[in-house]
């Protein structure tokens, strides 16, 4: 069977470059005589990887000096306790609810403290994202947290919160590495690697140096970002291959050009879809215009049965995993960096097709 073109959110599909050298190097990793997954994490070897893997994800990202790199176990959902077991000084930290990760984010961090959603956009099914200014924000919040982008329901931050002093902390998991970022904007950045960067398994966190050290009392070991900094993330055993085949996949954005590259090669996918999806009015994209995702795009025909055949005829074409998250149905199309450009036209194909074939009563 043929490669299928495969928009899942999550895991996602990874670079057909990196999946061809992973496998050539999966039994005998260099003259190691033994595959990465089967190395001690302890051995020079692969101390040697993550190291490399650091310093080449430092170089995509354009990080900061004064910032450390965590690659972490679990999903970034972890991170929704860890953010205020290690940022909560005070008891008060605020945050700004686009779409269900922050939410559940924010519903974690109220175990911990005052937490306050200063901003929402739940009364219209998340479909933008809310305004706010620095006099949104509480001066003795000790972070604001914001999901940058809504894999489930397909929309982005347009502009970074100004929050003043107060560090920003952002859920970059469906977005991280598809463009450029400022890093020294936020104060923490962490990231799920399972729909930009790597398998599922491995979390990063990018976290500002004077952020460390302020751990609560009952912060589990595993979830302490200072005691992770200080072991450079060996503290335990970390998800090794999963590290490494992110190594892979930075190694392959730095050889394509880098995230201005990166982000030329989004847009054009991105738009291709968008202006298809604005030009006709068989399919129905809700999510308004100045808040469209780059790399989840949602949309619905407004049937419900037709909603329900669509990702089952195109499942049979070689377009997998279109069906909407179970909470707001309809399709999604994750078309992050692996996606080629030539997988979006195969879906506007079919998306024409489809169309043609069933025409709406």
């Amino acid at each position: 069977m043929d490669r299928v073109f495969n928009f899942s959110a999550g895991p996602s599909m990874l670079p057909l470059p990196v999946l061809e050298r992973a496998a050539s190097e999966l039994v005998n990793y260099g003259d190691a005589g033994m595959s990465v997954m089967e190395m001690s994490h302890r051995s020079p070897v692969y101390e040697n990887i993550i190291k490399k893997v650091e310093a080449d994800f430092r170089r995509v990202m354009n990080i900061p000096d004064n910032y450390k790199v965590l690659f972490l176990q679990g999903g970034a959902s972890t991170q929704f306790a860890a953010v205020p077991l290690n940022l909560m000084k005070t008891g008060k930290a605020d945050y700004i609810l686009s779409g269900q990760f922050s939410t559940k984010a924010y519903k974690e961090a109220q175990k911990y403290g005052a937490v306050k959603a200063v901003a929402s956009s739940k009364e219209d099914n998340f479909t933008y994202v809310p305004a706010t200014t620095r006099e949104s924000f509480r001066p003795d919040a000790d972070y604001v947290h914001i999901c940058f982008n809504n894999t489930i329901y397909g929309t982005k931050f347009n502009y970074i919160p100004d929050t003043g002093d107060i560090p920003l902390v952002a859920d970059m998991s469906s977005c991280i590495m598809s463009e450029p970022i400022d890093v020294s904007k936020f104060g923490v950045i962490y990231a799920g690697a399972q729909k930009n960067m790597a398998p599922a398994g491995l979390t990063v966190v990018i976290v500002r140096e004077d952020l460390l050290g302020n751990a609560r009392p009952e912060t589990p070991s595993m979830l302490d970002w200072q005691l992770m900094a200080e072991n450079d993330s060996m503290y335990n055993t970390p998800p090794c291959y999963a590290i490494y085949m992110a190594g892979l996949v930075y190694e392959w954005v730095l050889e394509i050009g880098g995230l201005e590259k990166m982000r030329e090669i989004n847009r054009k996918k991105a738009v291709m879809l968008y202006n298809y999806l604005d030009s006709q009015d068989y399919y129905i994209a809700p999510v308004k215009k100045e808040c469209r995702s780059m790399m989840n795009v949602t949309f619905v025909t407004g049937g419900e049965e037709l909603d329900k055949k669509f990702p089952k005829e195109a499942e049979k074409a070689g377009l997998v995993n279109l069906k909407g998250h179970r909470s707001v149905g309809g399709m999604r199309a994750s078309i992050y960096n692996a996606m080629p450009i030539e997988g979006v036209e195969r879906l506007i194909a079919f998306m024409k097709k489809f169309a043609a074939e069933n025409p709406k009563a």
